[in-house]
C-alpha cells in the first residue's frame, strides 16, 4: 500500500462520513418547511409541536454536516494538489458560487429562522425556513454540477496541462448534472423520509406503551388500536413522510433511468461494471442476482432498446488502451456490481415500505385508518434502508469512473500530492478516523435523547379545521 492508496481510503472514508448528513438535512429541511407551511395554513398546533420537534433534529443534523464538511476542502490541497492544479479553474466558479451565494443564504436565513420564533411575523417566518431550504438545494445542485463535470468534462480546454474554462452556463447546464441533481436531491427526501418514518414509528409505540421492537405474531391482526392524543400526532408525521418518499421514490426512478442512458453514452464502463458485462453484446441480458438473467433488459434499460449494443468490460478496455496508453482502465468490479444491487433493492424497499404506509394508513377525520403497531416497528427497523441505498449509489458514481478523476483527462494515479508521504496521510487518517468516530458517537447520542424525551410542549389534540377540510395538505 502507498501514499495514494491510503489518500484514496481517506477521501472516501471522510465523503461518505460527510455524506451521511447531507441528503437528511436536504430532505430534513423541505419536511420541516412543509409541516410549518402546514401550521401556517390550517392552524393546527400539532403541526406547530412537530415543526419544532423536527427543527431540531434537522438543526443538529446540519451542524454535524457543516464540521464534516471542512475536511473535504483540506483534503484537495494536502492529498491531492495536482488534481487541484488541474481542476482549479474550472471547480472555482461552482464551489464559489456555492459558498458565496448558496451556504450564506442557507445559514443566514436560518439563523434568522432559530432565533426569530416570537419576534419575526409568522409568514416572515415561514419565508425564512423556506430560504433556507432553498439554500441548500441549491448548495447541493453547485457541488453536484462539479462533480458531473468529473464524469463528463464540457465547456473547457487544457492550456498548459491544465484546464480552464471556457463556458460556465456549459458547466452548470452539463447533461450529467441536469440529470445527477434530481436524482440526488430525490434521493435524499428518500432518506429523511425514512428517518421520519422511523422517529414517528417509535414515537407511536411509545405513546401506545408497546415495547419491542420485533414483530409480534397478534401485532399483524393490530388495526383498530384507539388513536389517542399523542398516536394521532404522530400518526400526521408518518402520513407526511409517507407522501414525501412516495413521491421522491417515483423521482428516483425516472431520474435513474435518465442517468443509465446517461451511462450508456459517456461513461460505458461505469455501466458494464455495474452488470458484470465482459463483452459488447447486442441485446445484452440484466441480471438481478448472479445466475439469473432477464434477456434484453440491460439493452433496454439502458439505451431504451431492447436490442441495442451494450460495450463491455475487456472490449472498452483495450479500446482504452489503444486510446490512452498501456494500462488497466477497469474499476473495482466487485464494489461496483454489489452497489447497484444495494441501492436498487434497498431502495425499493424503502420506497415500497411507503406505499404500504399509504395504504394501510389511507382515510382521513374519522375515517382515518390507525397505524398498526407492526408496521410502526417495520418503519424503526427500515431505517437503515434508505441510507445505505443513497451511499451506495454515491460509491457506484464515484468508485465506477475510476482510474479516472476527470474522465478521459486525468488519471487517480495522477492527482495525488508528489510531496506527501505514506506516513503522512496514515497519520492523517488516523486522526480523522478518530475525530469522526467521536463525532459519530455525539450525532447518535444527541438524535437518540431528543427522539426519546419527544415534544418540548405537552401534544396538542389534533383537530380537524374547516380550512383543511376544503383544502387537503400533504402532512395530514
Amino acid at each position: 500500500m502507498d501514499a495514494l492508496d491510503l489518500a484514496r481510503w481517506q477521501f472516501g472514508i471522510t465523503t461518505v462520513y460527510h455524506f451521511l448528513f447531507v441528503p437528511l438535512t436536504i430532505g430534513l429541511g423541505v419536511f420541516v418547511a412543509g409541516l410549518q407551511t402546514a401550521w401556517y395554513r390550517t392552524g393546527k398546533e400539532h403541526y406547530l409541536t412537530l415543526t419544532k420537534f423536527f427543527g431540531k433534529l434537522f438543526l443538529i443534523n446540519f451542524a454535524m454536516g457543516v464540521v464534516t464538511g471542512i475536511v473535504q476542502e483540506f483534503q484537495f490541497g494536502m492529498n491531492w494538489s495536482e488534481y487541484s492544479i488541474f481542476v482549479g479553474d474550472v471547480f472555482g466558479a461552482p464551489l464559489a458560487l456555492e459558498a458565496l451565494l448558496a451556504f450564506f443564504l442557507e445559514s443566514t436565513f436560518l439563523g434568522l429562522w432559530i432565533f426569530g420564533w416570537d419576534k419575526l411575523p409568522k409568514k416572515l417566518h415561514l419565508a425564512t425556513i423556506w430560504a433556507a431550504v432553498i439554500g441548500s438545494n441549491l448548495s447541493a445542485y453547485f457541488i453536484l454540477a462539479a462533480n458531473a463535470w468529473m464524469k463528463h468534462p464540457v465547456g473547457y480546454e487544457v492550456v498548459d496541462g491544465r484546464a480552464r474554462m471556457t463556458d460556465l452556463w456549459a458547466v452548470l447546464t452539463n447533461s450529467t448534472a441536469l440529470a445527477q441533481v434530481p436524482h440526488v436531491v430525490a434521493g435524499s427526501f428518500v432518506v429523511a423520509g425514512g428517518f421520519v418514518l422511523a422517529v414517528a414509528g417509535y414515537r407511536i409505540l411509545r405513546e401506545r406503551n408497546v415495547t419491542g421492537l420485533l414483530p409480534r405474531k397478534k401485532d399483524f391482526l393490530d388495526t383498530t388500536t384507539p388513536m389517542r392524543r399523542g398516536v394521532d400526532m404522530w400518526r400526521a408525521a408518518l402520513r407526511g413522510a409517507l407522501v414525501m418518499t412516495a413521491i421522491a421514490g417515483a423521482i428516483v426512478a425516472i431520474t435513474g433511468d435518465m442517468s443509465g442512458q446517461l451511462l450508456h453514452e459517456q461513461q460505458p464502463m461505469k455501466l458494464a461494471a455495474a452488470e458484470g458485462l465482459r463483452h459488447d453484446t447486442a441485446g445484452a441480458a440484466f441480471s438481478p442476482v448472479p445466475g439469473i438473467e432477464v434477456p434484453n433488459l440491460l439493452s433496454l434499460l439502458s439505451a431504451h432498446d431492447p436490442n441495442a449494443v451494450v460495450q463491455g468490460i475487456d472490449d472498452i478496455n483495450q479500446r482504452l488502451v489503444t486510446q490512452f496508453g498501456p494500462g488497466d482502465y477497469t474499476p473495482n468490479l466487485p464494489v461496483v456490481y454489489l452497489s447497484f444491487r444495494v441501492m436498487i433493492v434497498f431502495g425499493l424497499a424503502t420506497v415500497g415500505l411507503a406505499f404500504l404506509g399509504l395504504f394501510l394508513t389511507r382515510g382521513r377525520g374519522r375515517k382515518a385508518r390507525p397505524v398498526p403497531s407492526w408496521f410502526a416497528r417495520l418503519c424503526v427497523l427500515a431505517l437503515p434502508l434508505p441510507i445505505a441505498a443513497i451511499i451506495s449509489g454515491w460509491l457506484l458514481s464515484e468508485i465506477g469512473r475510476q482510474p479516472w478523476t476527470v474522465q478521459g483527462e486525468l488519471l487517480t494515479a495522477a492527482s495525488v500530492s508528489p510531496g506527501v508521504s505514506l506516513a503522512e496521510v496514515a497519520i492523517s487518517l488516523a486522526l480523522f478516523t478518530v475525530v469522526y468516530g467521536v463525532l459519530t458517537v455525539a450525532e447518535i447520542v444527541l438524535l437518540v435523547r431528543h427522539v426519546k424525551a419527544g415534544p418540548d410542549e405537552p401534544v396538542p389534540a389534533v383537530v380537524e379545521t374547516e380550512t383543511e377540510r376544503r383544502v387537503p395538505t400533504l402532512m395530514y
